[in-house]
């Protein structure tokens, strides 16, 4: 490494009050709300700008295939103190774009951390190549994609992750949600090290009081709609609850590929529920609270989740949640806002049937207390800007001290937020 380099990482370990200049890479970002996890990457980068830090975010203006933002490519977007926003034009496909792959090489050169949010994205490769090139840190956030839910394999998937490999520094750290992220993920590259730092929430100051119940149960499912969620089990246990005579409706918030979602009212057509289910689409942050208000409990079936934001999202706003054991919310029967059942059929219709008696009320007021406890973004953020510095100094030490390696360990870590 080079002693300019050298000098730089110890004056960041010896001077804690610095502004730690961070660079997130992400193929999309807000107000690009057709992608899942984009909301959680801005809620973090704005929590690290209140927080002290300076904060840039590189990313495209693709929003789905068929679309792009309304916003400049061509200037950085304040979006607030510390917080800025460059967007480059998308060429083609989701992210493929050479404007992002020109802009890197400044804005890495100028970052203490670079945090790379995407595996099988286009943005990925050159990212890591850059840090390698410039010596820089990076943290890596797959946000699920490491994870496997099915026995498929995919031969491109493959060949991306040997030139992930390849390209990588080895200093390279990831950042995974979850201890179940992070042990799935090491399969996959092994000679990393993760930082486990929980995704954060938005936390409303008030709830308003949900809707009495007539007799029906109403449950509700939000979130993106793709195999992955498990939402065709849950019809089907919607199906076996009606059958056996218990009143309910189902609220399905959210949208995904066309094909699937023309799936999905197809379902609901062969199980005879479409008086019994309603499907509202993707719902703005400012709708979602009222969606909340009309349910009594949200269902969260999926066959994997790295954190599953839409369980956290329902306690926020006072819902208690039935979660599978797909997702990593096992305390919430601890804590007693819900239950972590098996995603099939059966085991979630007697979830279902078995909370419905419960004092659920009582059981969201529960959940939100522990949200607002644990899951503030304040903190999240805190513990993130704790681990980025405390990844400076041990790289720092690294190549200060002879007998020092060349990489930290910080593998499967809660980071104590100080």
């Amino acid at each position: 490494m080079k002693s300019s380099e050298v000098e730089h990482l110890a004056r960041i370990a010896r001077r804690e009050s610095d502004r730690l200049k961070i660079l997130h890479v992400s193929p999309y970002f807000i107000p690009a709300r057709r992608y899942g996890g984009v909301e959680s990457v801005y809620r973090l980068c704005l929590g690290l700008a209140r927080i002290g830090c300076e904060v840039t975010a590189l990313t495209t203006n693709a929003n789905g295939l068929d679309e792009v933002l309304p916003v400049s490519t061509r200037r950085e977007h304040a979006i607030t103190g510390g917080f800025r926003v460059r967007y480059c034009p998308r060429l083609m496909r989701h992210s493929v774009s050479p404007a992002l792959v020109r802009c890197l090489i400044p804005y890495v050169r100028w970052a203490d951390i670079v945090h790379l949010t995407a595996v099988y994205a286009f943005p990925t490769i050159p990212t890591m190549a850059a840090c390698r090139l410039f010596g820089k840190q990076l943290v890596w956030s797959p946000r699920g994609d490491l994870q496997r839910w099915s026995n498929l394999r995919s031969t491109v998937k493959y060949v991306w992750e040997l030139a992930c490999r390849m390209h990588m520094p080895a200093s390279a750290v990831l950042h995974v949600t979850s201890e179940r992220e992070s042990e799935e993920s090491l399969r996959r590259f092994p000679k990393l090290s993760s930082i486990v730092v929980s995704n954060g929430i938005a936390i409303p100051r008030e709830v308003a009081t949900h809707v009495p119940r007539d007799g029906t149960l109403r449950i509700g499912y939000i979130g993106h709609l793709g195999p992955k969620k498990g939402i065709e089990n849950l019809l089907e246990a919607c199906r076996l609850l009606k059958d056996s005579g218990m009143p309910l409706k189902l609220g399905i918030a959210g949208s995904g590929e066309i094909r699937y979602e023309q799936l999905l009212r197809a379902k609901i057509d062969a199980l005879c529920l479409g008086t019994d289910v309603e499907m509202s689409g993707h719902l703005m942050e400012s709708e979602r609270p009222r969606f909340y208000q009309s349910i009594d409990l949200a269902i969260i079936p999926s066959y994997s989740e790295n954190f599953g934001i839409a369980v956290a999202d329902a306690l926020a706003h006072g819902v208690p949640v039935v979660a599978s054991t797909g997702t990593p919310w096992a305390r919430i029967v601890e804590v007693g806002c819900g239950l972590w059942v098996d995603n099939s059929p059966d085991a979630l219709a007697r979830a279902i049937r078995e909370i419905s008696t419960a004092p659920l009320e009582q059981m969201g007021q529960r959940g939100r207390r522990w949200m607002m406890e644990e899951f503030a973004w304040e903190r999240i953020a805190r513990e993130m800007r704790n681990a980025y510095s405390s990844l400076l100094r041990h790289r720092s030490r690294s190549v200060t001290t002879p007998t020092s390696g060349t990489s930290v360990s910080v593998t499967r870590q809660s980071v104590d937020p100080g």
